[in-house]
């Protein structure tokens, strides 16, 4: 099957890693704005993000083929509602960071095994069957919901500054870089490691840039830190539409 032509995932290189980090940073930001800056609380803001995720998961299902606009807006949707998600179970039904991580751990985990049970395999790209592709939409909602508890877990219950949380998430995603290179590790896991430690760093450098000084942050605030992260986002789909639209006419 051409790929290029039937694929629903973006090509996993330097800039899916760096788009994908710019989205669970832009996931907090606004998924704090909206919950707390606002005032909605965690009730409204799930019901709002869920509307969101579903609106733009609807499109990129319909999609016949890969195009990075759809794509990215339902990966900024997963990061947007696990936040909501992680911190309604977390903070207003009071199961804490470290249960909060385990449910949802064990929510990836069974998606995953499913997953792989009926493919054999979890390979993300390319990805054109309907199925696998709401497989791993799952996926990335609770690995993106997973990675908000985990980071709040780093900041709150372990004592880190949200810096230090970003760091030790960050040596985690360099590691999984490095081993990336030994062709003895398996490539599969090595992308699901990433793909969740990228959103605990998202959300630690979020809280970083928006969480008063005297807490270890920037106080740019949450409204100031999405519409950066907004702007960024932007620039990066903009750029994977000019480099998918390339592909496209060197392999015509």
């Amino acid at each position: 099957m051409d790929t290029q032509n039937f694929n629903k995932i973006a090509e996993i290189s330097i800039l899916f890693w760096l788009m994908k980090i710019i989205a669970t940073t832009l996931g907090e930001t606004l998924g704090d704005f909206i919950a707390q800056t606002l005032n909605l609380g965690y009730t409204i803001g799930i019901l709002i993000t869920l509307t969101f995720f579903l609106i733009v998961l609807a499109i990129q299902l319909n999609s016949k083929k890969y195009f990075p606009l759809y794509f990215w807006l339902v990966i900024v949707a997963t990061t947007t509602l696990g936040t909501e998600i992680s911190d309604f179970m977390d903070r207003s039904l009071g199961l804490g960071y470290t249960l909060g991580s385990l449910v949802l751990f064990l929510c990836l985990v069974m998606t995953l095994s499913l997953w792989y049970t009926k493919y054999k395999n979890l390979a993300v790209y390319p990805i054109y069957d309907r199925k696998k592709e709401l497989f791993f939409w799952t996926a990335v909602l609770f690995s993106n919901s997973l990675g908000t508890a985990f980071g709040d877990y780093l900041s709150d219950d372990l004592g880190l500054s949200y810096l230090t949380g970003a760091l030790v998430t960050a040596t985690i995603i360099l590691a999984v870089i490095l081993l990336h290179y030994n062709k003895r590790v398996n490539q599969v896991l090595l992308f699901w490691i990433a793909f969740i430690f990228t959103r605990p760093f998202g959300a630690t450098f979020g809280d970083f840039l928006t969480k008063p000084i005297n807490k270890g942050g920037m106080a740019l605030g949450t409204l100031s830190a999405s519409i950066v992260s907004l702007l960024l986002m932007g620039a990066l789909v903009f750029i994977a539409h000019q480099k998918h639209k390339k592909n496209k006419l060197e392999l015509e």
